[in-house]
């Protein structure tokens, strides 16, 4: 196995995750196999407990693994499909670290972060990478690594201690470290400056790593006298030092590591040079250049709890972005703070109130994301309403299915109280409840999650014509809430129909209004599986009724055009 290892320096949030994902595009352009490793150095076992707020989204994988955001970037990228195993925390090496002492595995040795934690490190690298994402048999050629924070961070420490063993252990044709840092430019002076770099790179080969790359974040491309300067101040060649310049669209990020000849210094320092063919990237500078060429756009209402950081919602404006690159249009996103629609806030804040109002009155689609907690959601549920009254094309992911059935109840039912059981303990009219099975005292990884089968209850909803698959959709899931089974029924009788169903036939998946033009709520999350050339059904549909093409679309396939 070869590994690729990607650092950061200077601050977080460089880009570290794009930067990885681009490099493992071009290497499989260049004909390799490529797997992922995402290193989080947090004490959570996993992402599903954080905050979006904090942490941006959590990643849902097939296999119900709560993962970082990056290893969505990885399985857009790259197209795969990656297990829970793929993230390593600290919280998972330490938690398998104290299991095998409680077990007596150590045979009454003193437990120690060298060996024994960067040990687990190390065997649980070797063995993740050597399972296969592709669909094909065997292991992949080259696993690239991203080692989250910064270089320095006390949290990291055990992680760059084990990854500096590792690269000893397998040879220095079988690893090559690439270190993404900032060039920031004063404002006063307007010279690019490398003195963060060099500190940078100083502190990570103290730590025993030396990088044989160097990818540079910059607002503009690096002068050739400042690549000199970091060759020299940082022992790297300046054919390696690599840039990467703010672009229009992160799809260019893989475009500019194959212009600055970034596979070639890789796979020589990987000793691959003989079995990689030239990159082929055709296909991904046609879709660079397509998004970059978009002129005509479409409006679409984002009303959500976490607004304020749009990383929150990131792989459902990836799919947005993908949706809206099928019909040849650029995505302009409206971001509406639910609680800002609500009557409270007319009186509290009556500017934000009436421009939420404005923002969503000219928009050509509404959606309502997944989320947790009750903030927000009598906002959520104006929003719904406004749609179905107005014949607006509407989408209710996880959540904002159970806002379509809340307001359904409400507005056409009359039960005033009608509410989730997660908002309101005491409801008359519990029309969500809380699922069996899930645990009340823990909340880490106690959701009904991963990969799940819908079965389709009519072939003629609109949904199962989008997936052009009459029977059956498999989806990701997240929820611990679900549809009561005993208000369908009554709710089906005034017009709502549940057209997807769990195998069980009593766990509501997708429900659809027959009188209007798309108004679809689904329990799952199809941003999980959209992809740049294949983006999810539900969105592209979305898109489609949003511009008034869904009709023609369904007519075509039909037609088995």
């Amino acid at each position: 196995m070869k590994y690729v290892l990607v650092t950061g320096g200077v601050v977080s949030g460089l880009g570290k995750g794009v930067t990885a994902s681009s490099i493992g595009v071009v290497l499989k352009a260049c004909g390799l196999r490529v797997t992922s490793i995402k290193i989080d150095p947090y004490l959570n076992t996993d992402a599903g407990t954080m905050s979006p707020f904090e942490h941006g989204e959590v990643f849902v994988l097939d296999d119900g693994g709560e993962v970082d955001l990056d290893l969505g970037n990885y399985e857009r990228f790259l197209d795969v499909t990656l297990t829970k195993d793929n993230n390593i925390t600290t919280g998972k090496i330490f938690q398998s670290v104290i299991e095998k002492e409680r077990k007596g595995d150590y045979l009454g040795k003193t437990v120690q972060v060298v060996p024994h934690i960067t040990d687990a490190i190390k065997d649980w690298i070797e063995s993740v990478s050597a399972i296969p994402v592709d669909g094909k048999d065997g292991p992949a050629d080259v696993c690239v690594i991203e080692l989250g924070g910064t270089v320095g961070d006390i949290e990291s420490m055990p992680f760059i201690e084990a990854l500096r063993q590792l690269s000893f252990s397998v040879g220095q044709d079988n690893f090559c470290l690439v270190h993404v840092s900032l060039i920031p430019v004063l404002g006063v002076v307007g010279e690019q400056k490398t003195k963060p770099t060099q500190h940078s790179v100083r502190e990570l080969r103290a730590l025993g790593l030396t990088p044989h790359l160097l990818a540079c974040r910059s607002a503009q491309p690096l002068l050739e006298n400042t690549k000199e300067k970091l060759s020299q101040f940082c022992h790297v060649p300046a054919a390696n030092i690599l840039n990467i310049h703010d672009v229009p669209n992160i799809w260019h990020v893989p475009l500019l590591l194959r212009n600055q000849n970034a596979h070639d210094a890789i796979l020589n320092q990987l000793n691959l040079l003989s079995i990689a063919m030239p990159p082929a990237l055709q296909d991904w500078t046609m879709m660079a250049e397509t998004y970059d060429n978009l002129t005509n756009s479409v409006r679409i209402a984002m009303v959500g709890k976490y607004v304020g950081l749009t990383d929150s919602y990131l792989s459902v404006v990836k799919a947005l972005l993908h949706a809206c690159i099928a019909c040849s249009l650029k995505p302009s996103i409206d971001w509406i703070a639910a609680s800002d629609l609500e009557e409270d806030s007319a009186k509290s804040t009556p500017e934000a109130h009436a421009a939420a109002w404005e923002t969503l009155k000219n928009a050509a689609c509404i959606l309502v994301p997944g989320g947790f907690g009750d903030r927000g959601v009598r906002g959520m549920i104006l929003a719904a309403k406004y749609a179905r009254e107005n014949s607006i094309p509407y989408l209710g992911i996880c959540l904002g299915m159970q806002i379509a059935v809340i307001e359904f109840a409400r507005s056409v039912l009359g039960l005033e109280r009608a509410d989730s059981s997660e908002f309101d303990t005491d409801t008359p009219n519990p029309v969500v409840i809380f699922m069996p099975e899930g645990s009340r005292t823990h909340m880490g990884s106690t959701m009904r999650l991963g990969s799940r089968r819908t079965l389709f209850q009519t072939p003629d909803c609109i949904t199962a014509k989008l997936y052009g698959n009459t029977q059956y959709v498999e989806e990701r899931h997240r929820h611990r809430y679900e549809v009561n089974p005993e208000v369908i029924e009554v709710l089906e009788e005034k017009g709502l129909k549940f057209v997807g169903k769990d195998e069980t036939g009593k766990r509501m998946e997708i429900l659809e209004l027959p009188t209007h033009p798309f108004y679809v709520g689904v329990q799952f999350h199809p941003e999980f599986k959209s992809r740049p050339r294949r983006p999810s059904a539900l969105f592209l549909g979305f898109i489609l009724a949003a511009t008034g093409q869904l009709e023609a679309h369904l007519k075509s396939h039909q037609n088995g055009v």
